[in-house]
């Protein structure tokens, strides 16, 4: 796309409105504007000339005149109707020729040397040093516009060896339904669900073990490229890091005078005479709800404090989960999920049925059709199997699927219904 914004105008000229005449002017786009400053300028024309050579054209009938009126958009808008193809940089050269990137990864160093990750010490000669690498990922919204741009600086946390890099790895999640209920509950009392980003989360974790890395390519410190990091705290693709964090969360909730849910390990609940607030973690993500206005702002506030956080406000999108609330009621979907599916699969094309699943079909082994990829049978039906989280209809023929995986001959065709 081409877009020009070299404009010239002649403002001795005077246009006479009077004069019925059409005339056709050509102007040369591809000329730059410092060659037409440079050249002496011939295109300055009277009013009586145009009305001329336009007369003569009329006359002539050599040129033919469109009269259809036309539409220009801004720039704003030709960008908007465009679909645009995200690629994330897979290595550090493709992302350091990115600005958005390169902006990306100071404000990932920036946010560990402000949260006291590491030290810069002398090479160990008694412990491994681990090696560290980029990842980028685009955020995007619900709409496919672009949140923003990440880059995490992740550890290669697979050299890392049991009882001398780390001890125990295992760190509690909240699991789908407890989403789906706490959810239901706000439905129910009328609440709002709010949402918080922990900003590098894992960075906040304390480590009870001592872990070295080497410096991070592109941000070497210079004179001292000899040396390595020596980790305070957790370091994300270290396999004790959600371990770590979960352990400072856990630590801050109680002192804060939350309830942990005994079943529930992430769900933690707090009660005042003002009302009630509760709280589940996922990883970096935190959701919480009440019916005190006071304690959730508290809370808010608190937990800005004590770490960097994101408040993302009403909670919109989590988990593959789009949330739309209002004053009467609370609606969950997957529609992005859902159209992720078909574009993975090759089904963005088929037709929409009514019914999910076809109660004619006849399956078996040896009906001369051709054999079906089973790793990708087994991704369509985990995909569905988490698309019911929203579409509870299609359960029993999800779950009827999952049992028909030995017939992978013509079951191919059954999940385009979906």
């Amino acid at each position: 796309m081409i877009v020009s914004r070299d404009a010239i105008f002649n403002e001795a000229a005077v246009w006479d409105w009077s004069a019925q005449k059409e005339c056709d002017i050509s102007i040369p786009l591809n000329e730059t504007l410092t060659e037409r400053e440079e050249e002496p300028s011939d295109s300055s024309l009277s009013q009586e000339e145009i009305s001329e050579e336009g007369h003569a054209d009329s006359d002539s009938g050599s040129h033919d005149v469109d009269h259809t009126p036309l539409k220009y958009k801004s720039i704003a808008e030709v960008y908007a109707r465009c679909n645009l193809c995200i690629i994330e940089p897979k290595t550090f050269e493709e992302a350091v020729k990115d600005e958005a990137c390169q902006k990306a990864m100071e404000n990932e160093i920036e946010m560990i040397e402000k949260n006291k990750t590491w030290e810069l010490v002398d090479r160990p000669t008694d412990k491994p040093v681990i090696g560290v690498k980029w990842v980028y990922k685009t955020k995007l919204n619900l709409d496919g516009t672009v949140q923003k741009n990440k880059a995490r600086l992740v550890a290669k946390g697979y050299s890392q060896k049991p009882g001398i890099d780390f001890n125990e790895t295992f760190a509690p999640v909240a699991k789908l339904d407890t989403i789906r209920t706490l959810v239901a509950l706000a439905a129910q009392k009328g609440w709002k669900l709010f949402q918080l980003d922990v900003k590098s989360a894992f960075l906040n974790g304390v480590l009870h073990e001592k872990v070295y890395v080497d410096q991070p390519p592109g941000f070497m410190v210079k004179n001292k490229e000899d040396k390595v990091y020596r980790l305070k705290k957790a370091l994300y693709g270290l396999k004790q890091a959600p371990r770590s964090w979960y352990e400072e969360i856990n630590s801050y909730f109680t002192k804060a005078g939350f309830q942990r849910s005994p079943s529930k390990a992430t769900l933690y609940v707090k009660a005042a005479e003002s009302g009630s607030i509760i709280v589940s973690l996922y990883v970096d993500d935190i959701i919480y709800t009440g019916s005190s206005k006071t304690l959730m702002m508290e809370f808010k506030t608190e937990m800005m404090r004590q770490n960097e956080m994101i408040d993302l406000g009403l909670l919109h999108h989590f988990l593959g989960l789009g949330v739309i609330q209002t004053e009467s009621y609370i609606f969950v979907h997957q529609k992005k999920y859902a159209k992720t599916l078909l574009d993975k699969f090759g089904f963005k094309d088929c037709k929409a049925v009514v019914t999910p699943l076809s109660m004619n079909e006849k399956l078996s082994k040896e009906d001369e059709s051709e054999q079906a990829d089973e790793g990708v049978y087994r991704q369509i039906v985990g995909s569905l199997l988490y698309l019911t989280a929203t579409r509870p209809d299609i359960m029993q023929q999800v779950f009827w699927l999952d049992l028909c995986m030995d017939l992978l001959e013509n079951i191919w065709e059954l999940p385009k219904g979906y």
